[in-house]
């Protein structure tokens, strides 16, 4: 359980860009960060803000050291400012979608400098029930989305991000089955990702949460007015964690209120 949080981060990262696509002449002469997913189990610093309300939905196949799928759901709201002062994204999570009993909390911090950089805080997994083995995680990140004409895309976004954090809790801490497995009993703390938009405006993502590398894709589709962040991806590609290659999906949706 502890792992699969993490994977519903990528039908979050998307709605922070649309709390700035709402409207972008808010950072004169920068080149905003496309709409698409940014990473696949890590934090990015750009955060929902102004009132949008976000929901997602992820889930591993299989979940690590298991025969059987896992999944959580988030429901959110960013509040606040972040171009003016702070902006505060703030979501509850169920951890448990078969039975509803276990949820958390997360709270993500973020300020917008300009010039395509942001950077933010936050913790992860503040449990509201009994129950669960997820860690309670504190981090801190810098993003930013190259700017000039080779990194501006068709719709004038920018194509090429990427993230840097440090961060405590899963973002080191392995599961007790990888320490039982020989696999050590801590990671780096330090975690990362890249998203390039290639063709059919696609993001391209690499990240890294401390643990184990990750690879997917990520593609934001306009549905009437609501966007739809859908994420695929594959988790756990080197044998520093896990037992196994996995396959990791979550879908995403906001909206301004």
């Amino acid at each position: 359980m502890k792992r699969i949080l993490s994977l519903v981060f990528a039908a979050l990262v998307c709605m922070p860009v649309v709390s700035h696509a709402i409207e972008p002449s808010n950072i004169p002469q920068t080149i905003l960060p496309n709409i698409h997913g940014k990473s696949l189990t890590t934090p990015v610093a750009w955060g929902a803000a102004n009132g949008v309300v976000f929901a997602g939905v992820g889930g591993s196949v299989n979940a690590p050291y298991r025969d059987e799928a896992d999944g959580a759901a988030a429901l959110g709201i960013g509040v606040g400012d972040p171009i003016k002062n702070l902006g505060a994204q703030i979501a509850v999570l169920s951890l448990d979608l078969d039975e509803w009993e276990e949820y958390s909390m997360s709270l993500h911090l973020h300020h917008d400098f300009g010039g395509g950089t942001a950077i933010g805080s936050g913790v992860e997994n503040v449990m509201l029930t009994d129950g669960g083995d997820a860690d309670e995680s504190y981090y801190l990140v810098v993003s930013h989305g190259l700017q000039g004409d080779m990194f501006t895309s068709e719709t004038g976004s920018t194509k090429l991000h990427f993230s840097v954090g440090v961060g405590s809790g899963r973002f080191g801490n392995k599961s007790d089955e990888d320490i039982a497995a020989g696999k050590g009993k801590h990671g780096s703390y330090v975690f990362g990702n890249v998203a390039y938009e290639l063709f059919n405006e696609f993001n391209a993502i690499v990240d890294w949460n401390g643990v184990n590398l990750n690879a997917g894709l990520s593609k934001t589709f306009r549905l009437d007015k609501f966007p739809v962040a859908v994420t695929i991806g594959a988790a756990d590609l080197t044998d520093n964690s896990g037992d196994d290659v996995r396959f990791i999906f979550a879908v995403g949706t906001g909206f301004k209120i």
